[in-house]
């Protein structure tokens, strides 16, 4: 793993949340994305070398309104960028760790996406991403 990518946030409205972020960080939102196979509108702020991710979802039975309804607005998620994607799935997998998805697919910030289960990682989602190379 290469260093934290982003630290990502559920929360229940980006409109209210983006100018919250945009002070707090004394940086403007620099993207916003909607990204269907996850049922979320993203916005992203970068921060030093990493960024910081809002999630906002699409509807009111997606993952991100279920873990707000559940836990409230807070932090969700740590990603971290690798550089191969797929031998670093094989490499946790042989490592003993579950997976949510072991089939990498497009997330938003043009990454490919996958996510260790809570279960094997003390609670705490994790997300790997990779850099899709647009060549």
């Amino acid at each position: 793993m290469n260093n934290i990518e982003h630290i990502a946030f559920a929360v229940n409205s980006l409109s209210n949340a983006i100018p919250l972020f945009e002070k707090l960080l004394g940086t403007p939102c620099y993207k916003t994305e909607t990204v269907a196979t996850e049922n979320v509108k993203t916005a992203f702020f970068k921060t030093g070398e990493s960024k910081v991710e809002l999630l906002e979802s699409l509807t009111e039975d997606g993952v991100i309104a279920k873990f707000i309804d559940k836990k409230g607005e807070g932090m969700h998620h740590v990603a971290f960028a690798v550089e191969n994607l797929a031998s670093e799935i094989q490499r946790l997998k042989a490592e003993g760790f579950a997976f949510i998805n072991e089939v990498p697919k497009k997330g938003a910030d043009n990454k490919l996406i996958c996510f260790l289960h809570p279960k094997s990682t003390n609670g705490i989602l994790i997300e790997l991403c990779q850099e899709i190379d647009e060549k």
